[in-house]
């Protein structure tokens, strides 16, 4: 694992989510007799951690993206069980509030890290066929 990797923000914040996740599933089950949803949200909330980390150790850019999108879905699944868990009422409104602040920012941190590979691969796409045509090449020969 490289230095850039251990000090990534959606890291240390997707894993941050996951320990609250695991708490929130030991209250549900101790002290409010819940088994069903709290077992969804254990799932889904503890997704997205380890999903960034195997995005992370990919093996080719389309790899990250692939692995950042099963983060994103879960999180976005994540999402809906915290949903249901405040209309079930059993989250209050400032832990929901607070659950539904960091889900969202995870959200929006894999959303832009997609984006950004994506980017960058379309420009190195793009570098690397204006220098094929440049150096005499044409789209004839690359495809035939």
């Amino acid at each position: 694992m490289t230095e850039k990797e251990k000090d990534s923000p959606i890291r240390q914040k997707s894993f941050d989510l996951a320990i609250r996740i695991v708490n929130l599933y030991r209250y549900l089950v101790k002290e409010k007799n819940e088994f069903t949803l709290s077992k969804q949200i254990l799932r889904s909330g503890t997704s997205p951690g380890a999903n960034v980390r195997e995005a992370q150790n990919g093996e080719s850019d389309a790899d990250f993206i692939h692995k950042m999108s099963i983060a994103q879905k879960e999180t976005a699944e994540t999402i809906y069980w915290l949903d249901l868990l405040h209309a079930t009422d059993y989250l209050s409104l400032s832990e929901y509030d607070s659950l539904m602040k960091d889900s969202e920012e995870i959200l929006k941190m894999i959303r832009s890290a997609i984006l950004t590979k994506k980017r960058k691969m379309a420009i190195k796409t793009s570098a690397t066929l204006i220098l094929l045509i440049l150096s005499g090449y044409s789209f004839y020969n690359l495809f035939s």
